[in-house]
């Protein structure tokens, strides 16, 4: 009698159930083999490439990669072979079409050093346009001033605050820091309200002209990386390489404060920003991209902006979403590709991807095997 002759029967169905023939199509899962020569000394596109086997995160950054690298790559047709009215939106240098790339990052990613990976993308034209919380843009001009340090997550908050320590995960921010961004600020906000009522005088405060001494808070933030001019900075790039950052919630962070204490110093006058030109604006940019792919860092307000502009063009080509939400609880933030597709935000064939992993750990890798495999 055999061994599998003496196993109940229903254990035997159960835990010896023959599987249905393998497809050719499968894939088979590996690792990297440290034991190879090939292993020593890997590039980041070498590395990336052994990930697409791993399983699980380490997959997902391997499709990152390549979502980013079709994304950078794609070409449609020659300007030579549009009409006037059709030549809209991006084109290389050769003059062919190219795709329109939106970024959005969270605040405590500036705050990080994962900013000097950002400000290179920015610097060397990487991507066409950005989404940022208020943190993302006060943090990156306050870094400018004076330095963040690392601290511990386990330091208590009381202690810290007798010590005017902000903490900010494991990062440490000496409240110092924002009196030196309020110093820099106030006299910007002078003259920026200065600039407006010279406009207002100019073309008449009853004027219907949505120019006429209001500014988006994407102008207002062009402004700021003008001031700072520090090569440091992400702003100080944008501004030059004239690469627009939205936010929608510029109040929401010390910038806020800045411009609430500036309305009792500048009273009865005070600030004008317009979100709806710039809701108009990244919209706009949207619907004349010849290609959409977006790459959003985090979640909340910078995720849902750029779906939703994307919106507007029936959904982008490619998608690359890093973030550590979940969906259980039917936020947005954790949500997954798939969810923005059932709303029209990103197309049904699109290449999309979410990396389920802290930005910190995987992005630098993923720009180390894509934008930075060659030098710009």
């Amino acid at each position: 009698m055999s061994q599998a002759d003496k196993i109940p029967g229903l254990a035997s169905d159960a835990v010896l159930k023959q599987s249905a023939p393998v497809p050719d199509s499968f894939v088979e899962v590996k690792g990297i083999d440290y034991s190879k020569d090939s292993a020593y000394n890997m590039t980041a596109i070498d590395l990336i490439a052994s990930m697409k086997t791993m399983g699980f995160q380490g997959s997902s950054v391997g499709d990152a990669c390549d979502i980013i690298n079709k994304m950078r790559s794609w070409r449609g047709k020659h300007k030579s072979e549009l009409e006037e009215h059709d030549i809209k939106g991006e084109f290389d240098d050769e003059g062919y079409q190219k795709s329109t790339i939106f970024m959005g990052y969270t605040s405590n990613l500036i705050s990080s050093g994962l900013r000097d990976t950002l400000r290179f993308l920015v610097q060397h034209k990487m991507v066409s346009a950005i989404v940022s919380t208020a943190g993302g843009i006060e943090e990156d001009i306050i870094k400018c001033l004076a330095p963040t340090f690392m601290g511990e997550f386990s330091l208590p908050g009381k202690g810290l605050r007798d010590q005017g320590m902000n903490r900010i995960g494991n990062l440490l921010v000496p409240n110092d820091n924002y009196c030196k961004f309020e110093e820099w600020m106030v006299p910007i906000l002078d003259k920026m309200l200065e600039e407006q009522q010279e406009e207002l005088e100019k073309n008449g405060a009853d004027a219907f002209d949505n120019t006429a001494g209001v500014w988006t808070p994407s102008k207002f933030i062009d402004r700021l990386g003008q001031e700072i001019n520090d090569e440091t900075s992400v702003l100080y790039w944008a501004h030059k390489n004239q690469i627009p950052i939205f936010c929608p919630a510029l109040t929401d962070g010390s910038i806020g404060d800045m411009l609430f204490f500036h309305t009792f110093k500048a009273s009865p006058r005070q600030l004008r920003l317009d979100i709806v030109a710039d809701i108009r604006r990244i919209n706009s940019m949207s619907m004349e991209a010849n290609n959409a792919g977006m790459i959003i860092l985090g979640g909340g307000l910078i995720k849902h902006h750029i779906c939703n502009a994307c919106l507007m063009r029936n959904g982008a080509d490619f998608a690359v979403f890093i973030n550590t939400g979940q969906e259980f609880d039917g936020s947005d933030a954790g949500a997954r590709p798939d969810e923005a597709i059932s709303w029209g935000k990103i197309k049904a064939d699109a290449k999309q991807v979410k990396v389920y992993a802290d930005v910190t750990v995987v992005f630098p890798l993923i720009v180390a095997a894509t934008f930075a495999a060659q030098k710009p």
